[in-house]
């Protein structure tokens, strides 16, 4: 699996997470570039249908960054998204796919260094597990661009 290079979704919190990874970036922390990142207000409001969207849609996994327990400026969130993501790797083994697919982990503000390695870890294990078997069968592609052109038309009238 050399030649493979996963593509990954994440979802970060404004607060802690994406604010790691854009200490990462100013200290000029490298990590690899695959990663495609979504900035959400708390890691609790992302929706269990986000990550599973991603990963019909193609994304090899899915990394999802947020406050650690206690420090969540919206108080629970990252206690929310604990429980959402330990349903969605249930619902992955349940699915045939491997819940390693999804990684959620704390990072602080403060914490770029830990950032760039969790990240590169989980590249890592992904690039082990191969590309996402859903990748390329789904109509959802389809779909979505339809849906997309059609409200577009609408708009337009």
């Amino acid at each position: 699996m050399e030649d493979f290079d996963p593509r990954i979704i994440g979802f970060c919190c404004n607060w802690c997470a994406y604010a790691g990874a854009d200490l990462a970036g100013i200290s000029r922390i490298q990590y690899p570039p695959n990663l495609r990142m979504i900035r959400v207000m708390c890691s609790g409001a992302i929706d269990p249908e986000h990550i599973l969207n991603a990963l019909s849609m193609g994304a090899d996994g899915v990394f999802i960054g947020g406050c650690h327990p206690g420090d969540c400026h919206y108080m629970a969130g990252n206690y929310k998204i604990r429980r959402k993501v330990a349903l969605i790797k249930r619902l992955l083994s349940q699915m045939g796919l491997e819940p390693q697919r999804v990684r959620l982990e704390w990072v602080s503000a403060a914490e770029g260094q830990r950032f760039a390695q969790v990240v590169t870890d989980f590249i890592e294990e992904v690039k082990e597990l191969g590309p996402n078997p859903l990748k390329g069968k789904g109509v959802r592609r389809e779909e979505t661009k339809a849906r997309n052109r059609a409200r577009l038309h609408m708009r337009r009238v």
